[in-house]
């Protein structure tokens, strides 16, 4: 049997699929709100609320050591980030390995999916 739409349903199958996979790729801003429990004690989402950490309110596009008030180690405003997903996920992989001297003295998120999840709570709790 000749199908004549087969190439036609291989694409839209195809053209499905990949769609599915970028949506999947990026995290889940509500499952990142559950893993920012492991960061609410020592940063605030509130603009200019400094803790033990600095502000985390608009964090996503910021130069790294610029939060208003917030006093930063010599290494993190030496840094030359700015904070993008990438560099996000990178840090809260082994922040003292991005940033040699950095105060932060949490170890970093050992899952994938708990970093995309978190940026992307991050990215939302900022707009």
């Amino acid at each position: 049997m000749k199908w004549k739409f087969a190439p036609a349903l291989v694409a839209m199958g195809l053209t499905i699929a990949l769609g599915a996979g970028v949506a999947q790729a990026g995290g889940d801003a509500a499952k990142g709100k559950k893993v920012f429990n492991k960061c609410k004690a020592c940063h605030s989402l509130k603009p200019g609320k400094n803790k033990v950490g600095p502000s985390l309110a608009g964090v996503v596009g910021r130069a790294a050591g610029t939060a208003e008030g917030y006093k930063y180690s010599k290494a993190m405003k030496a840094s030359g980030i700015t904070w993008d997903e990438d560099s996000l996920k990178t840090f809260l992989t082994k922040p003292k390995k991005l940033v040699p001297g950095t105060k932060m003295g949490f170890r970093g998120l050992k899952k994938e999916k708990d970093r995309e999840n978190l940026v992307e709570y991050l990215k939302q709790a900022s707009m």
